[in-house]
């Protein structure tokens, strides 16, 4: 894995007086799961709202497949193959999963304009035909996930653990190559954070989809990633495998507070 799928050059960015991202850089490997750790504050979430274009940098820049970033509208990042999950979970409650989904698909549909709201309208065979394909899609990310139970089911009605998956589904729908998961396994339990790992080694290895991921939980961390970048205060401490990471004496100082926990942090690396 060498082909570099996503390129973070120095970015920073300032609130007034507070510095939340700090010269970081970084690289994103196609095919591979990136994790991104550290504790609140850190700028995690700064980094995802960055590549999002949530956020405009105050410096650096951001390539992503030979695209400048920072030149792409907010809009236009779903088109460009990025997808992402949110901390808090934003899904239409009052649809079914499976309408959830067919929001995803049609975010690829460019049938812009008078002519192609005409094609809608007179719902013509080439309409048709995508409106076939982005089932078949939603369809397979449904099997692939597990939803079947709940396909037709109100998003309202459905325990949280299952939303995080079906919002996972519907970026998954987007067909991304790069995912971004902020705190997937956020508000899970031990068994749905090991159904969360499964799911996002599926993602990589069935689908072949670049994961970058913010996550607090070191064991699906350690499960999953293939590299780990630890922040601390917008500033990058250190990176590598998990193991790597996890034992850096920079990293236990900022994650756990103090280097004594240097032995227990080992134990818990892969």
């Amino acid at each position: 894995m060498t082909n570099v799928l996503l390129s973070a050059s120095h970015l920073s960015v300032r609130f007034g007086g507070v510095l939340a991202v700090n010269k970081v850089s970084f690289d994103v490997r196609q095919g591979e799961v990136f994790t991104l750790i550290g504790p609140n504050g850190a700028g995690k979430t700064t980094v995802f709202n960055l590549i999002s274009r949530i956020y405009s940098p105050t410096e650096g820049t951001l390539t992503y497949a030979g695209h400048d970033l920072f030149k792409q509208p907010a809009h236009a990042i779903a088109k460009l193959g990025i997808a992402r999950t949110f901390q808090n979970i934003e899904l239409f409650e009052h649809a079914s999963v499976l309408h959830n989904l067919l929001v995803g698909q049609h975010t690829k549909r460019s049938n812009a304009g008078l002519l192609g709201l005409c094609k809608e309208m007179l719902f013509t065979p080439s309409v048709r035909a995508a409106e076939l394909a982005a089932r078949e899609r939603v369809e397979h990310i449904i099997d692939l996930l597990d939803l079947q139970h709940y396909r037709d089911t109100m998003v309202a009605g459905l325990p949280y653990g299952v939303r995080k998956v079906v919002e996972m589904a519907r970026a998954l729908c987007t067909d991304p190559k790069l995912l971004l998961l902020d705190e997937p396994s956020s508000g899970l339990n031990v068994e749905e954070t090991e159904d969360m790992a499964f799911w996002i080694k599926d993602i990589q290895q069935e689908l072949g989809i670049t994961v970058l991921m913010v996550e607090h939980d070191m064991s699906l961390v350690n499960k999953v990633s293939d590299r780990v970048l630890a922040m601390s205060q917008g500033a990058a401490l250190a990176m590598g495998t998990p193991r790597e990471v996890q034992t850096h004496p920079a990293v236990i100082e900022a994650y756990l507070g103090s280097i004594d926990d240097v032995s227990s942090l080992r134990r818990s690396a892969p």
